[in-house]
């Protein structure tokens, strides 16, 4: 079966870059298409970003456009998630999701079938 875990949240200040890691194991991420989620405090869970298994596709929500960027190493076995010019408004916890067996990809947390544990990611002013 497979399993996610995500790493590389943490603190950081206004402005400033963290990079998520998602890392999969028991088969290989090239199967899935595989999204990045967040949820706040308060809130619900909302598409940030994803990718198809060919990684031709990938699909970013509006408030992270030309900030975040998603990205997969195939040899790692890892999909990853670049954050420049982070806003207090990214504070959350950050989940990465697996969809297998299509080609498609979706910012809609209903479509996926597997879920990682989630990463704190904070940003302060």
């Amino acid at each position: 079966q497979l399993k996610l875990v995500e790493s590389g949240g943490g603190l950081v200040h206004s402005g400033g870059s963290l990079r998520l890691s998602c890392t999969a194991s028991g088969f290989p991420v090239d199967y899935y298409s595989i999204g990045w989620f967040r949820q706040a405090p308060g809130k619900e869970r909302e598409g940030v970003s994803c990718i198809t298994s060919s990684g031709g596709f990938t699909s970013y929500a509006d408030s992270v456009m030309g900030r975040f960027t998603i990205s997969k190493d195939s040899a790692k076995n890892t999909v990853y998630l670049q954050m420049n010019s982070l806003k207090p408004e990214d504070t959350a916890v950050y989940y990465c999701a697996a969809k297998p067996k299509t080609f498609i990809a979706t910012l809609q947390p209903n479509w996926y079938d597997y879920w990682g544990p989630g990463t704190q990611v904070t940003v302060d002013s």
